[in-house]
């Protein structure tokens, strides 16, 4: 069968319970946690057991998190060694990646050669400059004990690809711009370079009052918030105050927290200037400036206040991150510094490999009776978010998935208030609420923890918020799975949409195939290799 089309009813819907089937079951930490193996299913590659998962950077089947770290480790030490050799550094050298032979933890360093194979088997791709190998564990990068620990706690059992190639280029002290997939480990990826720096740097700053050394800006408020409360959680116990610096909070507390002395200031770019305009805010400290979604601030028209704040600050090193990096977020970067590197982990714009796609071809009129179907079904996994194009919509399809399910559902969007918004994300995050429908704004950088499940009912403007949307059903690479409501109203995207199912090995209906709009451009020559379902 040709990949895309669809045709056979049978082939899909065994491929529609293939979608769902082994979601059930949070994900495996131990081997030992993990059920023995039958005789048709797959086997772990590194203990035999049930091969539950697929590792994401090698294709292999895996049983558990233990199996999956386990097979990257295998796969660094079996590259082949550099001939030459390695140096080592001086005693007194603040790099905090370490190339001796052997890392503090136990684990080998990175060979030349060994490194760039690795990035390749990641699809890590650098750019511009350059910067220290990957590290396979986040005891090799030199950080505080307590920190360490602090990542334990947090759930970090080894570094994602992202975690692997920023942190250690960051504590380097290089200029970074960082494109990777939503639910990546984007914001730890910073963070805890931030935290090191401040941790160390601390017992030399003798004033009563500590000045900020480091400032993150993010385009929205509810990143802000989920930004300070991972920070909060890799800081504690260390010589770190954050402050949160946004709308909807009253700005006098805000200043307060600053004059108190804290080294990192978190906020949106309005708000921020709002206070630098008002009072004096002492920014000569900062030693790292960081920008989360630069993408989504240049559509926002920010970048002015951006840069106004960038110049108040005395050449910090820079950690960007965008989700796309078009040649306009290219061109910024490199005014901002020059001597910038490009970080990108994996594909650009395209859905995280742990999202399993379905697609519905569904006419506008049915929608509602369609999203009603799902959540009265097996299928339903909550928590779960459901996307809407409209503020008014998310609040009356709330109601009416209350009113005819009896399943729990809120709306939020960027009318409600921030205290509204906070109570609601808090009351879905605890399992209070089964269902949040929700414009954009849950679109990007928010991580929604347990989520598993995205139901897109309005397709979005763009495939690349598309990306950004199903992606909150990933978490560091965790399987979820994004249901699509599709039709002929959405034919501007219809193209660019076939394309990301196919790339992702995804059903096509038969409408959305055989769909007028769907321009397709046949492949030729011997690369073209057609894609075989089931079997």
């Amino acid at each position: 069968m040709e990949g895309g089309n669809g045709n056979d009813p049978c082939e899909s819907s065994v491929l529609q319970k293939d979608i769902y089937q082994g979601i059930d079951d949070d994900v495996k930490l131990n081997s030992k946690d993990q059920r023995d193996a039958l005789a048709d299913e797959p086997k772990c590659v590194i203990c035999g057991r049930y091969g539950e998962y697929v590792c994401d950077e090698t294709d292999d089947d895996i049983c558990s998190l233990e199996c999956k770290q386990a097979i990257l480790l295998r796969v660094a030490n079996s590259l082949p060694v550099c001939s030459s050799s390695t140096q080592r550094l001086p005693a007194t050298d603040e790099c905090f990646y370490v190339r001796d032979s052997v890392d503090r933890s136990g684990s080998p360093s990175l060979t030349c050669d060994q490194a760039e194979l690795l990035r390749n088997k990641l699809e890590i791709h650098v750019k511009g400059g350059v910067i220290p190998a990957p590290v396979l564990a986040f005891s090799s990068c030199g950080l505080p004990q307590k920190l360490l620990q602090n990542i334990e706690t947090a759930g970090y059992v080894m570094p994602t690809p992202v975690q692997m190639q920023v942190i250690p280029a960051a504590l380097d002290g290089q200029s970074l711009l960082v494109s990777a997939d939503t639910g990546s480990g984007k914001t730890a990826s910073f963070l805890i370079p931030i935290i090191s720096l401040c941790a160390k740097l601390y017992p030399n700053n003798n004033s009563n009052i500590r000045k900020p050394l480091a400032v993150v800006l993010t385009p929205t408020r509810e990143l802000g918030i989920q930004v300070e409360d991972q920070a909060k959680l890799l800081g504690k116990g260390l010589p770190f105050k954050t402050a949160l610096v946004v709308g909807g909070d009253p700005i006098a507390r805000q200043l307060y927290r600053i004059q108190q002395g804290v080294e990192l200031i978190i906020g949106t770019p309005g708000r921020l200037i709002d206070i630098l305009t008002k009072q004096d805010i002492e920014l000569t400290d900062v030693k790292i400036f960081g920008l989360d979604e630069v993408d989504c601030m240049l559509q926002r028209g920010f970048w002015d206040q951006v840069m106004q704040i960038f110049r108040a600050l005395s050449q910090p090193q820079l950690l960007m991150y965008s989700a796309t990096i078009s040649q306009d977020v290219e061109k910024i970067a490199s005014c901002m510094a020059t001597d910038i590197v490009t970080v990108s982990i994996g594909k650009p714009s395209r859905p995280s490999r742990a999202v399993k796609q379905l697609a519905i071809w569904v006419e506008s009129k049915q929608k509602k009776q369609k999203l009603f179907d799902i959540l009265r079904s097996k299928h339903f996994r909550p928590p779960a978010v459901v996307y809407v194009g409209s503020r008014a919509g998310a609040d009356l399809l709330s109601d009416a998935i209350t009113a005819t399910t009896g399943i729990k559902a809120l709306s939020i969007h960027g009318t409600k208030s921030m205290k509204e918004r906070r109570e609601i994300m808090r009351m879905f995050l605890v399992g209070e609420v089964s269902v949040v429908v929700s414009t954009g704004i849950l679109g990007r950088g928010i991580d929604l923890l347990a989520v598993r499940q995205v139901i897109v009912f309005d397709m979005p403007n763009s495939i690349k918020e598309y990306v950004h949307q199903i992606g909150r059903a990933s978490r560091l690479g965790e399987e979820g799975n994004a249901i699509v409501f599709v039709n002929d109203e959405d034919k501007k995207l219809i193209p660019e949409f076939v394309d990301i199912l196919k790339s992702s090995g995804a059903i096509i209906p038969r409408e959305l195939g055989n769909s007028r709009y769907n321009v397709v451009s046949l492949p030729s020559g011997k690369n073209f290799k057609k894609r075989k379902y089931g079997g």
